[in-house]
């Protein structure tokens, strides 16, 4: 016979152990003055920012309006307006090996002026535009100022992350964070309204790093802004889901099992929950939509472990009707470990991939994967199942007092 181990032996230490940690969360949340708050939810601006040098400037004088888009393997030029038919100039990166080739190519569509800043012989890994910049191309016969187009060269060296936070210093307390590979010098630029000084504008960023990195030498690819009232909202929102998602567990459990199963099933995810929400205080990991999405994650992981169990104890309690509770719940949870533990490494495989080979935000994910993943196989072994032994002890113990009451009564 399958050796079976008590489990049950070690439900009352590994509760303490569990509000041990739960209450070393609550205290680091205290001292260390709550989350790391993302952007998410906090007011401020957020900027995405390539360190790339300019490549060339355009410019049209024609009929109607050019405007210029591009994808990571195209750049489109498209003229439309009042009494011109609309013209699409189309460009496939791949196409060109040299920025001299790119631009002769440029300089054939009809009104297009380009004026390269580097050597035609210049190799470059793809285009980046300025999207601080009108998309509209201007007039140069108007006197319009050109639109410069920026270009990632092949081989570039990475900008350390350390030399963009100096440099932005002086614009008070930002948030710089990598990202995608270090050779595409791309990084994320928060700041938030308190740390905005008096008539800052989102054109500082840019400025303030070319000054570092030299003119012409910053992209900016995206920026936004998020208003209190949208952060306030975010918030609320992400714990009204997690309301919701106990809720909704609580109900579920309760039809399929027992009122004591669906309460131990919703302990071990709040459980799981506190657990993840200690490690990110104490690491001061950032707490954002992507810490939200990694705690939904393992609560909606750990309780499928768990119903895995329950069902288990469901069947052999079945099976051996006269067998003690004890006895059948380490015998059921001893028959799924296998189970258990082979789901949970291969999956533990797949996020540790994530964690080694990406950055940022989604290593942040991994990360908080990986500790929920740990924490989900604990709750459901000794939280959700300790708690239906627990109340299962106390309801034959209740039982068995009336009996041995009528027991001394005849006697």
């Amino acid at each position: 016979m399958k050796r079976v181990f008590r489990f049950s032996r070690g439900f009352i230490v590994c509760s303490l152990l569990s509000l041990a940690v739960i209450a070393l969360g609550i205290a680091g949340y205290a001292l260390k003055g709550g989350f790391n708050l993302g952007i998410d939810f906090r007011a401020g601006l957020i900027q995405e920012v390539q360190l790339v040098p300019r490549a060339f400037s355009l410019s049209y004088d024609g009929p109607g309006n050019a405007v210029i888009s591009h994808t990571n393997a195209n750049l489109t030029i498209a003229v439309s307006g009042a009494g011109v038919q609309g013209i699409t100039y189309q460009y496939a990166m791949a196409d060109y090996g040299t920025m001299g080739a790119f631009v002769q190519a440029l300089d054939q569509a009809e009104g297009i002026t380009v004026v390269s800043a580097v050597p035609p012989s210049t190799p470059f890994r793809l285009l980046v535009l300025d999207a601080q910049a009108a998309p509209v191309l201007p007039s140069a016969s108007n006197g319009g100022e050109p639109y410069w187009v920026h270009y990632l060269p092949v081989n570039a060296p990475a900008v350390p992350l350390e030399e963009v936070r100096r440099a932005l210093s002086s614009l008070g307390d930002p948030a710089v964070q990598v990202l995608g590979e270090n050779s595409e010098r791309r990084f994320m630029i928060r700041l938030q309204d308190s740390d905005m000084k008096e008539g800052f504008e989102a054109a500082d960023i840019q400025a303030t790093l070319e000054k570092q990195f030299g003119e012409g030498e910053a992209a900016v690819t995206s920026s936004n802004y998020v208003g209190s009232r949208f952060s306030k909202n975010l918030a609320d929102q992400a714990a009204w889901l997690l309301a919701a998602t106990l809720a909704l567990i609580l109900i579920y459990a309760s039809i399929r099992f027992k009122p004591q199963y669906a309460i131990g099933a919703v302990l071990a995810i709040m459980h799981d929950a506190l657990i993840m929400v200690t490690f990110i205080v104490w690491t001061q990991m950032e707490f954002n939509t992507t810490t939200i999405a990694a705690i939904l994650t393992i609560l909606g992981y750990s309780i499928n472990d768990t119903i895995v169990i329950f069902d288990r104890i469901r069947e052999t309690r079945r099976i051996y009707p006269g067998d003690d509770f004890e006895v059948i719940l380490n015998r059921s949870i001893t028959e799924t470990l296998g189970r258990t533990f082979i789901t949970t490494i291969t999956t533990m495989l797949a996020v540790l991939s994530l964690y080694i080979f990406t950055t940022g935000s989604m290593k942040d994910f991994a990360q908080a994967l990986l500790v929920g993943l740990v924490s989900g196989v604990y709750s459901t072994i000794f939280i959700a199942c300790g708690f239906v032994y627990l109340w299962e002890r106390k309801l034959k113990k209740n039982a068995a007092e009336p009996e041995a009451k009528t027991v001394e009564a005849k006697a």
